[in-house]
């Protein structure tokens, strides 16, 4: 994996390159959870920024690995589970700017993180209805109304980041990837003014109120994907995705 990152003024940046949607192997999101984990035990780092070069923020899981292995769904589901919760627990604040579309696992890192701020051009989506899979709805939870994620669940279209910002999902919409880069780059540098001590405690506080428990009800969700990947709709899906044809359900598995 292709991941660039830095630490200045103790503001961490995670940049992910890897080309050509910036879709991860199994492996990659696990290197990505260890990534962010000691970051966020690094006493240079104050604050996290995630940001992506090339066509989009983060499509998610590598559908091409899971076509050529459909056991990796085991370790995928790892790590993505531990990608999510590296960040909803991180001891530092965690910023996403996104550009793009921010699809299935691109929604964990959004959903998990602190403050989102995207360009104009923007979506977010979970198409894993149509590639034989399930989750993401726990941290989709965390962005959007109950009716707007069930209806993106259960139909695999995207909504706009204009609507998002409808919302109140969203902090700021910016025109391109250097806008809403530098746009993070402001609001980060901001709290890696505060005192570590008091931002370490606050996330913590408001981890604590937050309304159920995110990294449970996501560990929930994935029990369901490994159930469903063992049927013959799932392998039909991810079949059809990567032929580039429509699927055909059969009516029993």
């Amino acid at each position: 994996m292709s991941v660039e990152t830095s630490i200045s003024n103790n503001v961490a940046e995670i940049i992910l390159d890897c080309p050509p949607v910036n879709a991860l192997t199994s492996t990659e999101w696990l290197d990505l959870a260890t990534n962010i984990d000691n970051l966020a035990h690094n006493n240079d780092v104050r604050v996290i920024l995630i940001s992506a070069r090339g066509k989009g923020f983060c499509a998610g899981a590598d559908i091409k690995e899971l076509q050529e292995d459909p056991t990796k769904i085991t370790d995928v589901n790892d790590g993505c589970w531990k990608t999510a919760r590296a960040i909803h627990v991180s001891n530092v604040p965690v910023i996403s700017a996104c550009h793009g579309f921010i699809l299935g696992g691109g929604i964990l890192l959004a959903g998990a993180s602190d403050i989102v701020l995207t360009t104009e051009d923007s979506y977010f989506g979970l198409p894993e209805i149509d590639r034989g899979a399930l989750g993401g709805g726990a941290h989709l939870s965390r962005l959007f109304p109950l009716q707007a994620v069930r209806k993106m669940m259960f139909t695999g279209k995207p909504i706009s980041a204009q609507r998002a910002y409808e919302y109140g999902s969203i902090e700021s919409l910016h025109p391109d990837l250097d806008s809403v880069r530098e746009a993070a780059l402001i609001i980060a540098n901001d709290i890696a003014s505060k005192s570590p001590i008091a931002m370490n405690l606050a996330k913590k506080a408001l981890n604590e109120i937050e309304n159920g428990n995110v990294d449970e009800h996501y560990k929930s969700e994935q029990t369901f994907t490994l159930e469903l990947y063992k049927s013959r709709d799932s392998q039909e899906a991810r079949d059809a995705f990567v032929e580039k044809r429509d699927a055909d359900f059969k009516d029993e598995n």
